[in-house]
């Protein structure tokens, strides 16, 4: 086991001008599981490919431990890599894909199969050692190429979207069991997915990165509760946060007929008169059209344990005519109710944000105001 840090990685890909990782810094602890998130192209495969030497770095450095690995070779790296497609060998049984590393390496007979034996216990993966992959469901394929990768016992794990070729259902319960198994084994894992739910669940921390640069890495919490930028804040939460442009009139901020008042830090922070709004679902109280910002329901989305009221302002020109060089949209609202609640589609109704659920951002910077 062994930390992991980019100082001030980059990389390059031939005939592009911007660098598909900027001068990325970021530190991943012994033992812990860190998930790269962030949309198609924001650099998070890069990253991993970096780390593993599948990919140059082309300024900074990448250290494992005490050692700078950017110039080595992938096999002199000690890190096992899980990757989307399984990539398992379809001539050979499960037991010969998962020790087939350690019969290159001339591990001995007994001590090959003991270690297998091991890792099939660990992933369940026991009563399939004599089937080839094609007699195997993706799930099971997967626990093998996590078996394969496990046996090898290196310093680091990286995982490059194993779930991504599993069903909804398949991808819970196999997320559930990797985050289980990287606790019990202790290693030090780098996993990406584009999938921020997932990521939620299952890392220690979560990097989000968007254009090749690092926006904000911390808990789940953390990123949930303090979004650095509208980025985050736009990208982390399912359903997403609703974003409200609007100005500051004096010391507050006003959508329809609610205010929302800014703190003296705010104000001083604030680069210009435009704000945006940000409230996650759960942060509105529903009341009547007079308590808040007047909406109409449009469409009720029944979960069971929740359900969620797409709504529309009623008064979209109050809200669209106070902003100053901003695209004028009508504005549409998120909201999450109680389960099996009595709302329905076409009903008036007045949305009140609950003052601890208000995220304040400069809308020309992104930024987070303090609080």
């Amino acid at each position: 086991m062994a930390t992991v840090r980019f100082d001030g990685a980059t990389r390059y890909y031939p005939g592009t001008e911007a660098p598909a990782v900027d001068a990325l810094d970021l530190s991943v602890e012994d033992g812990e599981f860190l998930v790269l998130v962030g949309p198609s192209g924001c650099g998070k495969s890069t990253t991993l490919r970096m780390l593993a030497g599948l990919e140059q770095v082309d300024g900074g450095a990448i250290w494992i431990g005490d050692r700078d690995v950017s110039k080595l070779a992938p096999k002199d790296r000690d890190i096992a890599m899980v990757f989307q497609n399984y990539a398992l060998y379809p001539h050979m049984t499960v037991a010969d894909n998962i020790g087939f590393h350690l019969k290159i390496k001339g591990v001995a007979k007994e001590e090959r199969m003991a270690r297998v034996r091991e890792a099939a216990a660990l992933l369940d993966l026991e009563p399939y050692l004599d089937r080839k992959p094609a007699k195997l469901s993706g799930g099971q394929r997967q626990r093998v190429a996590m078996g394969r990768a496990i046996v090898r016992s290196p310093q680091v794990f990286c995982m490059d979207e194993p779930l991504s070729n599993l069903d909804a259902k398949l991808r819970v319960q196999t997320r559930t069991q990797i985050a289980s198994l990287q606790r019990r084994l202790g290693v030090t894992t780098i996993y990406v997915t584009h999938d921020q739910v997932e990521a939620m669940t299952m890392g220690d921390r979560v990097a989000v990165l968007k254009d090749g640069l690092l926006q904000q890495c911390d808990t789940p919490i953390g990123l949930f509760g303090k979004p650095r930028n509208l980025f985050v804040a736009g990208f982390i939460g399912s359903p997403a946060m609703n974003l409200i442009p609007t100005t500051v009139n004096g010391e507050s901020a006003v959508i329809g007929g609610a205010t929302i008042p800014l703190t003296p830090a705010q104000r001083t922070a604030l680069t210009g008169s435009n704000i945006v709004v940000g409230i996650r679902p759960e942060g509105w109280s529903i009341g009547k059209p007079e308590d808040g910002v007047a909406a109409t329901i449009e469409v009720v989305e029944e979960l069971g344990s929740d359900q969620y009221l797409y709504c529309s302002a009623d008064d979209a020109e109050q809200i669209t005519d106070a902003l100053e060089d901003q695209p004028k949209a009508a504005p549409t609202f998120t909201v999450r109710a109680a389960g099996m609640s009595q709302w329905q589609r076409g009903e008036k109704i007045g949305l009140v944000p609950e003052p601890s659920a208000v995220h304040l951002f400069d809308a020309d910077t992104g930024d987070r105001l303090p609080d």
